[in-house]
C-alpha cells in the first residue's frame, strides 16, 4: 500500500491490529462467543480468534455453514463449538442462552456481529412493513435478548467484554433510503451506550466499533456501494481484534466525530446537502432503470 492509500485508509476506517501475538495475549484460552459467525466479518474474525488461541462459541442461522466452519476451526487445531439459533426468535434465543450457560463458563467476550443490511426507498416500502419487523429483530430486539441471557453470569464473575459491531450511519446524518437500516442498529447501539457504565460498574467493558464499508454480502443489493473504497472481511477482523486489545470504548474512523458535530451545528445544510443528494442520485438511478427496460424490449 502506498503513502496516499494508506493514509486514506486510516482517516476512512477504524484502527486495526494484525499482530497475532498481541492478539494472542487478550483472548487465549478465554471463551468468546460470535453471531453472525457463518459469513463475512463474523466468519473471518472467528477464525482470527480461534488462530490466537480463543475457545469459541460461534453463532448463527445456516447450520450447515456453521457447523463447516467450526469443523473447519477443530480440524486446524482451535476449537469451535456451533450453535445454530436465529436470534430474531426470542424463544429460541432463549433457548441458546440456556445452553450456554449450562455448557460453559461465564463468557470473557461476546461479538455482537449478526446483522442485516438494507437499502429502500420509502416509495418502495407502503406495502412492506416487514423491512421494519426484520431489521428490528435481528439488528436490535436480537442483540438485547442474547445479552440479556448471558450478562447475569458475566457480571457476577465480574468481567467480560462485549464488543459490538456496528456503523458510523448511527453516528451521523441519517442518509435517505437507509431508515429502516439506520433506525434499528441506533437503537442498539443507543441501548448498549445506556447500559454500559452500568456493566462497567461491575467489570464489563462495553466497545463498538463504526465500520464505514465493509465488503461483504450484504452490500450487493446495492451497487452504488462499490464505487466506494472499503475493507475486506479479514482487515475488519483485524478492527475487532484491536478493540478487543486495546478495550476502549469505542473504534471509528478519525472523520466520525468532526462529522457527527457537524451534523448536529450545521443540521440545516446537512439536511440541505441530502435532499440535492437524493434527488440527483434518484433522477440518475431512474434513467438507468428505463435505459435497462428499453434494453430488455430490443
Amino acid at each position: 500500500m502506498n503513502l496516499a492509500a494508506n493514509v486514506i485508509d486510516r482517516l476512512v476506517n477504524p484502527a486495526r491490529t494484525s499482530d497475532p501475538e498481541r492478539l494472542r495475549e487478550a483472548v487465549s484460552g478465554k471463551t468468546v462467543l460470535v453471531t453472525g459467525a457463518s459469513y463475512g466479518i463474523g466468519e473471518a474474525t472467528s477464525r482470527r480468534l480461534a488462530a490466537a488461541g480463543a475457545r469459541l462459541l460461534i453463532v448463527a442461522r445456516s447450520a450447515e455453514r456453521l457447523d463447516d466452519l467450526a469443523a473447519s476451526i477443530n480440524a486446524g487445531g482451535g476449537h469451535a463449538v456451533a450453535y445454530p439459533a436465529d436470534l430474531t426468535e426470542e424463544a429460541a434465543v432463549s433457548v441458546l442462552t440456556k445452553q450456554i450457560s449450562e455448557n460453559h463458563p461465564p463468557l470473557d467476550i461476546v461479538v455482537s456481529n449478526a446483522g442485516k443490511s438494507l437499502r429502500r426507498s420509502l416509495h418502495h416500502q407502503y406495502e412492506r412493513p416487514h423491512d421494519f419487523q426484520r431489521t428490528i429483530d435481528i439488528n436490535y430486539l436480537g442483540p438485547i435478548w442474547l445479552l440479556l441471557g448471558l450478562l447475569p453470569a458475566m457480571r457476577e464473575n465480574r468481567r467480560g467484554h462485549i464488543v459490538n459491531v456496528s456503523s458510523v450511519g448511527v453516528r451521523v446524518a441519517p442518509g435517505p433510503q437507509w431508515g429502516a437500516y439506520q433506525a434499528s442498529k441506533g437503537a442498539f447501539d443507543r441501548w448498549l451506550r445506556s447500559v454500559a457504565p452500568e456493566l462497567h460498574a461491575d467489570g464489563v467493558d462495553v466497545t463498538t466499533v463504526y465500520f464505514a464499508l465493509v465488503r461483504t454480502r450484504m452490500i450487493e443489493p446495492t451497487p452504488i456501494l462499490r464505487r466506494f473504497p472499503g475493507l475486506h472481511p479479514d482487515e475488519a477482523a483485524d478492527a475487532i481484534a484491536h478493540a478487543i486489545i486495546e478495550r476502549s470504548r469505542t473504534n471509528a474512523p478519525p472523520w466520525v466525530w468532526p462529522a457527527e458535530l457537524a451534523s448536529v451545528v450545521l443540521a440545516g445544510p446537512v439536511d440541505r446537502a441530502a435532499r440535492l443528494w437524493h434527488r440527483r442520485f434518484f433522477a440518475e438511478s431512474a434513467v438507468g432503470r428505463s435505459a435497462a427496460k428499453r434494453g430488455a424490449r430490443r
